[in-house]
């Protein structure tokens, strides 16, 4: 694959608004100097604009608040990424936060697990290429198999699961043998069907190499959307306050050029 590629990734959200509330979207791709993105947000209710204000979370991406009334809310999202940004760094911070057991990858229940499971393998990169690969093997990918309450140790014991399932185990397990590791919500050209996907994260001699034990999208392709401890960090929808439902999510996101082939036995950063 070559070093500049290009992206495109959209998002079309229809959301019914029940009552008046606080909306945080996490559809954004964080700005990577050097790699784009050429971007468009636009927010509708009723017939009028709606106006977010962007925040951004360091470390974690960029989130649009706004406050919404009662009806229809249409959310549109449209980005052209162009090349790789640099291999995201390491901080003392992220080595104390994302070792620390959280909400959907609670490490510290899976001790005796990853201990049994990988005993004799040491080191992050055969650590991060073992867990990963136990995780595709033990689980079986079901669409709908899981809820939005659902974490590793459910996972585990339920052996099914979908993407964010997925990722979080591998992301417990590699906590559990003391590997910092987090979660990343990405856009994936090459995935199917089409939707957000997420994958886990996990320090390597001090950079952050990214698996997918889904196998379900080449690595190389991914467009980082947001990161954090776990899914309760990187949904691209949150309400706080009031009720609304999610009537219908499209995401689309492809390659200009071919799928570039992934060779899992090579370490590698989402740019």
């Amino acid at each position: 694959m070559e070093d500049l590629c290009r992206r495109y990734v959209s998002v079309h959200l229809e959301i019914e608004v029940h009552e008046p509330l606080e909306m945080v979207l996490q559809l954004a791709v964080p700005d990577m100097p050097g790699a784009g993105p050429r971007e468009s947000l636009t927010i509708t209710g009723g017939a009028r604009f709606l106006t977010a204000t962007e925040v951004v979370i360091p470390g974690e991406g960029r989130a649009h608040v706004l406050a919404v009334r009662p009806g229809r809310v249409l959310v549109e999202y449209q980005a052209t990424v162009e090349g790789r940004g640099a291999a995201p760094g390491v901080s003392l911070a992220d080595r104390l936060t994302y070792v620390r057991p959280s909400r959907y990858a609670e490490s510290d229940q899976l001790v005796a697990v990853a201990q049994a499971e990988f005993a004799g393998i040491s080191g992050a990169p055969d650590l991060l290429a073992a867990v990963s690969s136990w995780v595709g093997t033990q689980l079986r990918y079901v669409p709908g198999s899981s809820g939005p309450t659902d974490g590793a140790v459910h996972t585990l014991l339920r052996r099914q699961g979908v993407c964010r399932d997925y990722a979080h185990l591998v992301v417990a397990l590699l906590r559990a043998l003391n590997v910092p590791a987090r979660l990343a919500a990405v856009y994936a050209p090459g995935l199917e069907p089409m939707d957000f996907h997420a994958v886990a994260e996990a320090v390597v001699d001090g950079c952050w190499r990214v698996v997918d034990a889904t196998l379900l999208a080449p690595r190389a392709s991914l467009v980082r959307i947001a990161t954090g401890r776990d899914a309760a960090d990187t949904a691209f929808l949150s309400t706080y306050g009031g009720a609304a439902t999610l009537v219908g999510t499209e995401v689309m996101a492809v390659l200009d050029g071919q799928l570039p082939e992934d060779d899992v036995t090579r370490l590698m950063s989402i740019g």
